[in-house]
């Protein structure tokens, strides 16, 4: 039997994120900008609330389409606040449309959102060597800095821990445990 992280604790949605998704390196600026939309919509939630809703995500965020979701206006916001398929917060909502706004703007200046955030690891995936759950961090250095500079760039809903979350799932950083299947599997 394959040694695992113990953080999907037998549920089968996130034993599949966890084995096929979390922490392997992405380079799609919409596939980035979904893992910062969803880490955003999870503060102060369990992942696996945000796991179960996804699907129902992408439909109403334009399969996170950061050109479409940049153009909703008053009339989308109150759209998504009715969608009882999603987390229904207004302020996460309106930093996803916000977000997109910036993610736009990050684009002319770097060529790409990816090189723009994967700048903060300096291109590589950041390889942690843990051996307990209870020793995960929920920030970083590098996810400070990164906080800091979107926030300055007009993004919202990224605070350090909110960072953090997006760098384990985008996999600039690989903090599955030292004796699980994935920690050699995605750092290849």
């Amino acid at each position: 039997m394959k040694r695992s992280c113990e953080w999907p604790s037998g549920d089968p949605l996130m034993i599949e994120y966890h084995d096929t998704e979390w922490g392997v390196p992405v380079h799609d600026d919409r596939k980035l900008f979904e893992f910062l939309v969803l880490d955003a919509m999870q503060a102060g939630l369990s992942w696996r609330t945000v796991l179960k809703k996804r699907e129902n995500f992408r439909k109403a965020f334009r399969q996170f389409d950061p050109v479409k979701i940049a153009k909703f206006g008053k009339r989308d916001i109150e759209r998504l606040m009715n969608d009882a398929g999603i987390i229904r917060n207004r302020l996460k909502i309106e930093s996803t449309v916000a977000n997109a706004k910036a993610l736009l703007e990050v684009r002319k200046e770097f060529g790409s959102f990816d090189s723009y955030i994967w700048g903060f690891t300096g291109g590589k995936t950041i390889k942690n060597k843990l051996k307990k759950l209870e020793r995960l961090p929920a920030e970083s250095d590098e996810s400070r800095a990164m906080s800091r500079d979107m926030k300055k760039r007009g993004f919202r809903f990224c605070g350090p821990v909110i960072c953090y979350a997006f760098m384990q799932a985008a996999g600039m950083v690989n903090d599955h445990l030292v004796h699980c299947f994935r920690y050699r599997e995605v750092g290849r």
